[in-house]
């Protein structure tokens, strides 16, 4: 459940960004597809850094605390993957 709550934060941090910074916008699909990537790669990172030593991928501990952390890893992580992925395009064009 974790990891779809990962991914969903994802897309929604994915497309936040690339709303926010019009140059560095992948479109809608593109902020999407990175945004959930990132949203999950970010989301089992705070699960390790949280010292939960990977619990991010057991569901049957999903409390309040691991939502909060899951949602705010996924979304800061699909939004930091997007601007990445949206500054790498951007410096291939020139």
């Amino acid at each position: 459940m974790e990891l779809i709550i990962q991914i969903i934060a994802g897309l929604v941090g994915g497309n936040a960004a690339g709303a926010g910074a019009k140059g560095l916008s992948l479109g809608t699909a593109g902020n999407s597809v990175v945004g959930g990537l990132g949203g999950l790669l970010g989301g089992l990172l705070t699960g390790l850094v949280g010292g939960e030593g990977g619990a991010a991928l057991d569901l049957s501990a999903l409390d309040i605390g691991a939502l909060v952390q899951s949602v705010a890893g996924g979304g800061v992580g699909g939004a930091v993957l997007t601007l990445i992925a949206g500054f790498v395009k951007k410096a291939m064009v020139k």
